[in-house]
């Protein structure tokens, strides 16, 4: 992973795949303090997730109950200007249809 500690929540709840019948057209959205910063569907994927699943495959043993997680959709605050950050008490809610809703809120490192 391309990321810290503490930066990749999940849960609390795993939809298994059964319970989604096209992965491919699902509406993923991000709000930060209730504003939306990114909206895209996961039919943008570059690669879609029967090939993500082969290739990691190929690389790794999978287990029952791995994860394997995709990246990010266009709107990064990064990229905004001015640049926007996370901060200490901001709540960041992750959202895509038919699964449900992530939410977190940013506590500063002590």
């Amino acid at each position: 992973s391309k990321s810290y500690d503490t930066y990749g929540p999940i849960g609390p709840v795993i939809v298994p795949a059964s319970q989604i019948p096209d992965p491919h057209n699902l509406k993923i959205e991000a709000r930060l303090n209730g504003k939306t910063m990114q909206t895209s569907n996961t039919s943008n994927l570059i690669f879609n997730v029967p090939y993500l699943i082969s290739y990691i495959s190929q690389r790794i043993t999978l287990e029952a109950g791995d994860v394997i997680t995709t990246g990010t959709p266009h709107g990064v605050g990064t990229f905004y200007k001015p640049p926007i950050f996370m901060q200490d008490g901001d709540v960041i809610e992750i959202e895509i249809e038919k699964i449900g809703i992530l939410k977190n809120q940013v506590v500063a490192e002590k």
